[in-house]
Order: structure tokens, then sequence, then C-alpha cells
């Protein structure tokens, strides 16, 4: 039998021990995946994603074919240094929105995803 108080869940820590709610800052880990996605890739453009109260600043880089990825970048300013270094492009999601190619290899993936659970059942 484990004993369980009223208010345990309201203590239980995140991943990496944060708090439930705390805001987790951008990482080298995030910075190193970034660098080795847009190595790996062609055409690669940055879009920068806005702090929320959940979530830091984001980046999402696309590739020349829609193949994406995101990760905490902590501010606008460190994702166009980020761009600059690398000469990838920096645009704002709320200004630019987000490519119809990134949409559309989303749309792709699903499609194939689907098709792989009915080959399976």
């Amino acid at each position: 039998m484990v004993d369980v108080g009223l208010f345990d869940s309201l203590r239980r820590r995140g991943k990496g021990g944060s708090k439930p709610g705390t805001l987790r800052k951008s990482s080298s880990a995030d910075t190193q995946h970034l660098d080795a996605w847009a190595a790996a890739r062609k055409g690669v453009e940055a879009y920068v994603e806005p702090k929320t109260t959940v979530t830091d600043t984001t980046v999402v880089l696309i590739a020349h074919d829609g193949e994406w990825t995101r990760r905490r970048i902590g501010s606008l300013t460190a994702a166009q240094d980020f761009g600059r270094k690398r000469s990838i492009p920096v645009y704002e999601v709320a200004k630019t929105g987000y490519p119809r190619r990134m949409r559309e290899f989303t749309e792709r993936q699903k499609i194939m995803e689907r098709r792989r659970q009915e080959e399976q059942g």
C-alpha cells in the first residue's frame, strides 16, 4: 500500500525535476539539435514563435521539402543571431505565418502513418 497525500499531485515534479508550470529555458542541447538538423538539410529557414505563458520563445526550422523541427531558442534576438551565423533567413511567425510546404509535409506524414497502421491492422 502506498500513502498518497491529498495535495501530492500538486507537488509532483515535471521533466528534469522542475515544478509543473515552470517555464523551461532553452539549453545548449536545443541549439546543438538545431545546428545538426540545419546542417543535414537544404534550404532551411527559421520561423520564430513568440514566448507564451507556458513556453519560452521557440524557433521552427523548415527545410526546402517542408520537413521541420522545433526547439526553444530564448528570444527573437537569439534566433536572429542563430540565423545570421548560419546564413539562415529568420522570420517572425506572427508576421508571416508558416509556409505552405510545412503544412503539406505534415499532412503527407499523417497520410503515410494512416497507411502504415492500415497495413498492420
